[in-house]
Order: structure tokens, then sequence, then C-alpha cells
């Protein structure tokens, strides 16, 4: 049974609250993809997202955020993963190349409610095709996940819309990981699995917020190795990644977005 203890219903001004959050995260993630370029560093990016939320009078959610498993608190604004880093990595010194795979994953707390979604990206104007199908994949993957949102739906539901996409396209999926509740916490209860069985795990209910955001693999295998950062994971065989994420909110008649600009 879903109890309100474990897992906040929001109601329809806080949803609207959290489009709000998710309009600044949606700007910064514009920002970043507009300015991201050969030559360009990670941290320079991470300044583009910083600006856009001072001016939108947000606080960055992934700054000096410092969860049990990691050994200092994240130091930027965005994480900002390159190649085979699949998620979290640093936004540090390193500059971009032509053809690099450039994942930017994003969050924000505006009026105590809290936005997350990431996209990826090739950097440059001669894209290889393999990395555009990686990026498209999991771009479907992500719709598919947010198709199966609705009042009733369960959570092995999802999985099993994200996974079906992301297996039937030969790719692998960041193994151990998942979406996430959120709403005055980045992270809340529950998971939300990127594979599973259908009709099985929690019902899903309105007024329930959700990050959808599936984790791909262009080698087609699901492990990963961590940096001696304690933040950054790769791939274990050193493939490209793909990442994409949305908030989304079940609403009575579905899924609504909450991270579109």
């Amino acid at each position: 049974m879903l109890r309100r203890a474990e897992i906040e219903l929001k109601t329809s001004g806080e949803v609207d609250a959290m489009r709000e959050a998710g309009r600044v995260v949606a700007r910064c993630l514009d920002a970043v993809r507009a300015a991201a370029a050969p030559g360009v560093s990670l941290k320079e990016l991470d300044g583009v997202a910083h600006d856009v939320m001072i001016e939108a009078g947000a606080v960055p959610a992934f700054l000096d955020y410092h969860p049990h498993f990691a050994p200092s608190p994240f130091p930027g604004v965005i994480c900002a993963s390159v190649n085979d880093a699949v998620v979290h990595a640093i936004p540090g010194p390193h500059r971009l190349a032509e053809g690099d795979l450039l994942s930017i994953d994003c969050g924000a707390f505006l009026d105590g409610w809290c936005g997350d979604a990431a996209f990826s990206a090739v950097v440059g104007a001669d894209p290889d095709p393999a990395d555009l199908d990686l990026i498209a994949t999991t771009e479907r993957a992500l719709a598919a996940g947010i198709a199966a949102v609705r009042p009733g739906a369960r959570l092995g539901d999802l999985g099993a819309a994200i996974g079906a996409v992301a297996r039937a396209g030969g790719y692998g999926m960041l193994a151990d990981h998942g979406g996430h509740g959120i709403g005055r916490a980045m992270h809340e209860p529950p998971h939300v699995p990127n594979e599973g069985r259908a009709g099985k795990g929690m019902k899903l209910r309105a007024g329930m917020v959700i990050a959808i955001e599936p984790m791909l693999h262009a080698g087609g295998g699901d492990d990963y190795v961590h940096d001696d950062d304690g933040w950054t994971l790769r791939t274990a065989d050193g493939s490209r990644a793909a990442h994409a994420e949305h908030t989304v909110a079940v609403t009575d008649d579905g899924s609504r977005i909450l991270t579109l600009p």
C-alpha cells in the first residue's frame, strides 16, 4: 500500500510549482547545449548553467550534495560526462573535442521544489552515426517510460517499456541505477527501475512525481567502474554511454513532463 508518509503526493498547485523549477532546469540545459563546442571546458559549461540558475533565483541541487556513498560533496552545478563516462562526472578543466559524446545532468530548486533532467549530444559538426543512434535510442527509451505513466500503472510497466527499447537496440544499461521520486528533495522514494516486469511493482497514483532516466551503454554490457574521484561512473568495457532524463508528474490524465522549456 502506498503510504503518504513514504511518498508525498503533490497537489495540482505543488505540481505547478515543480513545473516552474523544471523550466529553470530546461533553460540551463538549453544554454549548456548551445555553449558546448570543441575547446570549451566542462567547468565553463558549469558556469553557464550556474548563471542561468542565479538569474532565475534558483538554487543548484547538485552543488555540495553529499550522499553516503561519496567521499566528498559534489563540486559542480551540473554533471558533465564525456564518452565512456555514464553519469555523475565532475565538471572540471577537461576541454571538449570534436566528436565527443557529452551527457549533461542538471537539477535546481526553486521556491523549495526540485526539477531534474538530462540530455546527451555529440560535440561538433561531424557526429558518428553510432553515437547518434545511441542517443536516439536512449531518448526513445525515455519516451517509452513516460508513455507508460498513468494512475494504476506499476513501476514494472515503466521498467519493461524502457528496457524493451534499450535491449532491442542491443544496448546495455547502467546496472543498479535508475530514476527516483522527486519533490521537496532531489531524491525521494520510490526507486524507478529502467528494467522490470510489466504488472509488477508499486502502483502509480495521481500526485506522484518521478524522475525517469535511462542510461545506455553502446557496448551492450551493464557493468561500470568508479573513477578515483568517487563520483564518475564509466562503462566497464570502455564503450560510450548516453543519458536522458525528465521529471514527470502522474496526473489523472496520464503523464505531465515538468522539465520542458
